[in-house]
């Protein structure tokens, strides 16, 4: 199971979201440089590095964009520490204006 499906499914599970899109961005940052085991690298773009998450869900309706910030986060922990470098995340509750 890729980070992206993985992921997706704990958001799934968690917050019964009324939309989700997760989107994978990595290559948007190839030739970016990164830290790898305390040497610079060139980031050649593939893999799951950099994900974008928009979901929307009930659950959001009573928590502030920093608390919603910090529940999605809890749920891709495992995908942060396994090389998860950046997630984006574009959180709403039902009703709210989105941009997507």
């Amino acid at each position: 199971m890729s980070m992206q499906q993985s992921i997706e499914r704990k958001l799934r599970e968690r917050f019964a979201p009324e939309r989700l899109e997760i989107v994978n961005e990595s290559h948007l940052h190839a030739g970016h440089h990164h830290v790898e085991s305390g040497h610079h690298a060139e980031f050649d773009g593939k893999g799951e590095t950099h994900l974008r998450i928009r979901i929307v869900a009930p659950a959001f309706a009573a928590m502030s964009r920093v608390e919603r910030h910090r529940a999605v986060n809890a749920v891709a922990a495992d995908e942060i520490k396994a090389g998860l470098h950046a997630l984006a995340i574009e959180a709403s509750a039902p009703g709210e204006k989105t941009r997507w």
